[in-house]
C-alpha cells in the first residue's frame, strides 16, 4: 500500500505548478533570457502536456488512495483540493497564453507628435508614405507585435 499519499499529492502540485509557471517567468518581453533557460523553457512547453497528463494521472490515483486510507474529513478534503489543483494546472497547460497576450491591434489610435507621452530615448517604428507618417512605440509593439493600420489611404501592417 502507498504510504503518505497526501505528501506525494503535494509533490505533484509543486511539480505541476513549476512546469506551468517556469516558461511564463522566462519568456517575457523586456526580460533577458539566457540561452540555456530559454532552451529549457521551450523544451518544457513542448513536453508540458505530456508531463501534466502524467501528473494528473498520478494525482487522481493518489487522491483515490488517500480517500481510502485517510480517517479524517480534513485529509480527504486536502487530497481532493490537491488533485483539483493539478487538474486546473493540466487544463491551463493546454492554453497558449502567448497568443492571448500578443494579439494584434486592429484599430490603433494616435496622438499628434506634440502630445505624445514618450520617454526621451524611447524607440519607435516609423512609417512614412507620401505626406502621411506614423510612429509605433517599440514598448507597445513588443506586447502586440502586429498593428493593422491605414496610412496614406493604403493598408499597412507594422510588426516587431
Amino acid at each position: 500500500m502507498l504510504q503518505k499519499p497526501l505528501f506525494w499529492l503535494s509533490i505533484c502540485v509543486l511539480i505541476s505548478s513549476a512546469v506551468l509557471a517556469y516558461p511564463l517567468y522566462v519568456i517575457q518581453p523586456f526580460r533577458f533570457q539566457g540561452p540555456r533557460e530559454l532552451a529549457f523553457s521551450l523544451a518544457l512547453i513542448r513536453f508540458r502536456p505530456i508531463i501534466e497528463i502524467a501528473l494528473l494521472g498520478a494525482a487522481l490515483t493518489l487522491c483515490w488512495f488517500s480517500w481510502h486510507q485517510a480517517r479524517g474529513a480534513l485529509r480527504k478534503a486536502a487530497a481532493s483540493a490537491c488533485a483539483l489543483i493539478v487538474v486546473v494546472f493540466a487544463v491551463l497547460s493546454h492554453i497558449n497564453v502567448y497568443e492571448l497576450m500578443f494579439h494584434p491591434i486592429d484599430r490603433p489610435t494616435f496622438s499628434p507628435a506634440a502630445g505624445a507621452k514618450l520617454d526621451g530615448g524611447e524607440e519607435v517604428i516609423a512609417v512614412h508614405i507620401g505626406t502621411a507618417a506614423r510612429a509605433y512605440p517599440v514598448r507597445s509593439m513588443s506586447y502586440h507585435h502586429i498593428v493593422n493600420d491605414m496610412l496614406g489611404g493604403l493598408p499597412i501592417v507594422a510588426t516587431y
